[in-house]
């Protein structure tokens, strides 16, 4: 296992010092839905949660405050759902403790930066594989350049989308730790191997989710556009209506699993 780079010396044991279950276990024995939606969009939660009176779950917390779950019902058919954070370590640290608590089918919604000028601000996109420019997943599953979503999570999303007649591109994404580090370098290489967006956390989710064996598929929106020689922001975080929408689609998505 030793390496001369420690992110490549990955531990195949299932079992580690502190396991999730130590902050949820006792929730397993209450009535706790399979299905959860990750939304990564506050206002769309708050919105949620005002209009729909959702049953709050559990309040998981970190150091930054609670990250409540909450439980809702859509055409007769409950769910759960919570905002993960921004980041890998702290999405997938979430993550897992929802899972400890019985969720086993994820469906994510978030915005991506674009590598393609051509993909519109709130156009969709389903990753099927993630570059693995981060840290997290590298303690999940053995090294490697990609990780590929799940099958069923693809499925799922397309047959959501379908039924709403709305377009999507199926493709490669990019995940990385640091925002701030997007140089054109890197951006001109990530787009030569096929990535049509870079965000922070799919990556990580798809190997976390793997290796618990449960089922996870991502959506996410053509946010800012970092294909260019300028940064364009493309007021992404404003597509209220976007936004609010895909979190209805995940949730669609989430209950065809």
């Amino acid at each position: 296992m030793t390496s001369e780079y420690p992110i490549l010396e990955f531990d195949p044991a299932t079992t580690a010092v502190i396991e999730p279950g130590v902050f949820s276990d006792p929730l397993r024995s209450h009535d706790v839905p399979e299905h959860c939606v990750i939304c990564f969009f506050p206002e769309v939660i708050a919105h949620i949660i005002d209009t729909h009176q959702p049953k709050l779950i559990k309040n998981l917390r970190s150091e930054i405050g609670p990250h409540p779950v909450y439980d809702l019902s859509a055409d007769g058919k409950r769910f759960a759902f919570f905002h993960p954070g921004v980041g890998a370590p702290l999405s997938v640290a979430l993550l897992e403790e929802v899972i400890a608590i019985g969720c086993t089918k994820f469906i994510a919604c978030g915005g991506a930066g674009v590598l393609d000028p051509a993909i519109a601000v709130g156009h969709l996109l389903i990753p099927q594989s993630a570059v693995r420019d981060e840290g997290t997943s590298y303690h999940y599953l053995p090294p490697s350049r990609e990780v590929a979503a799940n099958a069923d999570g693809i499925a799922a999303i397309e047959a959501a989308l379908q039924a709403n007649q709305i377009d999507y591109v199926l493709g490669k994404t990019w995940t990385t730790d640091a925002i701030y580090r997007e140089t054109r370098e890197k951006i001109t290489r990530r787009r030569a191997e096929g990535c049509l967006t870079v965000e922070m956390e799919t990556a990580s989710f798809f190997a976390c989710a793997e290796f618990r064996g449960v089922t996870f598929g991502q959506i996410l929106y053509g946010g800012d556009d970092v294909s260019g020689t300028d940064w364009d922001h493309r007021h992404w975080d404003k597509q209220t209506s976007t936004r609010e929408r895909l979190f209805w689609l995940a949730a669609d998505a989430c209950l065809r699993l």
